[in-house]
C-alpha cells in the first residue's frame, strides 16, 4: 500500500536555475524498462559484486540482495575465500564464490584472474563494499577498471584505495560511478563544504569522466552530460549497510541497461524513498537497511 507521504513524493522532475534536476517519481518510473513477457533472467542483467571480509561479511549480503530485490537477472557474489561459507549461507538467491585472500581475510592479487574470468559477460560490476584496506585492493580494482566493459561501481573501500592513487581512474576502459560520502569524497581530493559541493562534484566528475553520487542529505548525482538532486531520505537511513543496499540498487538498474549518471540519479531516489516509506512505518531509530531491502518491490509495481 502506498502511504500519504509515497503520495507526497509523487511530482514531476524540477529544473533549478543551476542547471540541476530534482527527480521525482515520474522520473524514475520513466526509466524503469519495461518486462517483455517472454523474457528470460539473462535479459534482466548479469551483475558482479567484489566485496567483504573477515568482520565485514554483511557488506555483501546487503548488496547482493538490495540488487536482488530491484530485479537483477543473475547475480554473481565474489568473497574472500575465508568469509566465503558464511556469506554462502546467509544468500540462497544470489551465487557466490571464493576468492584468493591474505592472512588478514582480504581479498589479494591472487584473486584477479578468477575476477576477471568472471567479469566476461557482466552488464555491471560493484567493488568495494567491506574489503578493507591494503595495496591489494588498489591492485584489484585497477584491474577490474582497465578489464571491464561494463560499467564499474567504485563504492566504499574501493573508493578508499583510491587515495593519493586517483590516477588509476585514468586507466579505465569502461563507465565508473563513484559513491562517495563526504569523507570519501575529500579522499578522491572533492570538498564537500555546503558552499563548494556542487562544484567540487562536477570538478571530479569532468576530471575523470566519471558519475559521481555524493551522497549526504539532498544526495547530488553529477555526470557529464547532466546534474541530479535527490530529495528523498531521512536521517534514519544513517547506519552501517544503508550504503551497500544503495549500491546494490545502483548495480541492479545498470544491470537492466539504464545509463550511468540515470541510473545513479534513479537509485538515489528509489534508496531515498524506501528509506522515508521504512521511516513512515518503523521509525528513524528503529528502522534497518534489511527493512529497506524488503520494501524495494513497494516502488517497482
Amino acid at each position: 500500500m502506498i502511504t500519504k507521504l509515497h503520495a507526497a513524493q509523487k511530482r514531476m522532475s524540477q529544473l533549478r536555475a543551476d542547471g540541476c534536476v530534482i527527480t521525482s517519481e515520474e522520473f524514475v518510473d520513466a526509466l524503469l524498462p519495461r518486462r517483455d513477457r517472454n523474457a528470460h533472467k539473462g535479459d534482466f542483467g548479469r551483475v558482479l559484486i567484489v566485496a567483504g571480509s573477515v568482520g565485514y561479511t554483511g557488506a555483501p549480503v546487503l548488496a547482493a540482495n538490495a540488487a536482488l530485490r530491484t530485479g537483477a537477472g543473475l547475480i554473481f557474489t565474489g568473497v574472500p575465500e575465508a568469509v566465503y561459507p558464511i556469506v554462502a549461507q546467509k544468500l540462497d538467491e544470489p551465487m557466490v564464490f571464493p576468492l584468493a585472500c591474505d592472512e588478514a581475510g582480504r581479498l589479494n592479487t591472487r584473486a584477479i584472474p578468477e575476477l576477471l574470468r568472471r567479469l566476461e559477460g557482466c552488464d555491471a560490476c560493484l567493488a568495494g563494499p567491506g574489503l578493507g584496506r591494503s595495496p591489494a585492493i588498489l591492485d584489484v580494482a585497477a584491474a577490474l577498471l582497465t578489464h571491464a566493459s561494463c560499467p564499474v561501481i567504485l563504492d566504499a573501500d574501493g573508493i578508499n584505495c583510491l587515495e593519493g592513487n586517483i590516477d588509476v581512474l585514468g586507466q579505465a576502459s569502461c563507465p565508473v560511478i563513484l559513491t562517495p560520502h563526504d569523507g570519501e569524497f575529500r579522499r578522491l581530493g572533492g570538498d564537500p563544504a555546503p558552499e563548494r559541493r556542487y562544484e567540487s562534484a562536477k570538478e571530479l566528475a569532468r576530471r575523470w569522466g566519471v558519475t559521481v553520487l555524493l551522497k549526504g542529505h539532498r544526495s547530488l548525482i553529477v555526470g557529464p552530460e547532466a546534474v541530479y538532486l535527490n530529495p528523498t531520505g531521512n536521517p534514519g537511513m544513517a547506519t552501517g549497510g544503508s550504503g551497500d543496499v544503495l549500491a546494490g540498487i545502483l548495480l541492479a538498474l545498470l544491470g537492466q541497461g539504464l545509463p550511468p549518471v540515470q541510473a545513479a540519479a534513479a537509485a538515489a531516489w528509489l534508496h531515498g524513498a524506501v528509506g522515508d516509506y521504512c521511516a513512515e512505518a518503523w521509525g528513524e531509530y528503529g528502522m534497518t537497511p534489511t527493512d529497506m531491502i524488503a520494501c524495494i518491490p513497494l516502488f517497482l509495481k
